[in-house]
Parts: structure tokens; sequence; C-alpha cells
């Protein structure tokens, strides 16, 4: 009788924890990203990632780039800390899905698409994204953004032909 008791209490103490943990990981409303220069590169910028209705609004302001389109994505690992970038892994992609745009069901969770920059060396990418999430399994939090030198063909798997990596930041719960 004594056993069963203790291992019910240890059963509803675990219930408990989930319970909070499930509460606590939910709370995630908003993601930051701050992107710095891999080596040799000058580009930095935000990205910001805030909870909507209808998915994640990402806003991605980035300097430093030039003039044209650059591919961005959402990468497996939160490890900026070799010089190219290469730490942070490949493309996050939790489902095992085919690269591709952000705005088609059949592609990488990470994937971003591209982001336009003018002759200044400045661009902004704003969109909702139905796909990723700031909480669960799915979560972004704790992985990384990176901007590439190329822009992001939107169908060569599985990185778009992107090229090097520019700039590379860990993305944190607000």
């Amino acid at each position: 009788m004594k056993k069963s008791f203790a291992f019910l209490v240890i059963v509803a103490f675990a219930i408990s924890l989930a319970n909070i943990n499930a509460q606590s990981e939910s709370k995630v409303q908003r993601a930051i990203c701050t992107l710095n220069p891999t080596q040799g590169s000058k580009v930095t910028g935000t990205v910001t990632f805030t909870k909507v209705t209808d998915g994640v609004r990402i806003v991605a302001d980035i300097q430093g780039l030039s003039k044209g389109k650059h591919g961005i994505h959402i990468h497996e690992f939160g490890d900026c800390s070799s010089p190219d970038g290469n730490s942070a892994g490949s493309h996050f992609n939790p489902h095992a899905k085919n690269h591709g745009a952000p705005d088609v069901e059949n592609r990488h969770a990470g994937d971003m698409g591209n982001i336009e920059v003018t002759e200044t060396g400045k661009g902004r990418l704003e969109y909702v994204d139905n796909t990723i999430t700031l909480d669960g399994s799915g979560s972004i939090v704790g992985k990384s953004v990176i901007v590439h030198a190329n822009e992001d063909d939107l169908k060569t798997q599985p990185t778009g032909n992107a090229g090097g990596r520019l700039a590379c930041g860990v993305i944190d719960a607000l």
C-alpha cells in the first residue's frame, strides 16, 4: 500500500511539473535575433518574431549587404561560434520536408526566402509565417538565423543555392 501511494505521489508530481513546463513554454510571445557578421563580413541586423493569431510575424531589418536579394533562413543550431557560421548547421527542418519558398506547404520550417536590399545596403523583410512556432517541439527559440551572400532560388536542394553565410544570430525568447 505504501509503495502504491508513493508511486501515485511521484506520478502526480511529474504531471504537475509537465503542466508547469507546458504553461511556461506557451507564454513565449516574442523572440529576437541579433545578427552579427561572420568573418570578413560587415552584415548586421535584427530579426523579431511575434506570436499573432495566424502564426508568427517576422520582421527582419538588415544592413551591410550588397544590393539585390539575399537568402535568409532559420538554422537548426543556436551556435554562431565558428567564423564562417557553419556551426549553425543546416536549415531548421523538423518535418523532413524539401527546401522551398516560405509561402508553400512543402518546405523547411526555416525557409524564410529572400530579403531585398536597396542600394543603401539595407533590407527589410516582413511577413506572417504559419509553419514556425515560438513554443513546443517545433519552436525556433534557441535556433539561429543566417543571412546568405546570394539569392535563394527557392528550389535547389537542400539550400536554395544561397551561398556563403554573411551573418549569424541566435534566437532568444523575450
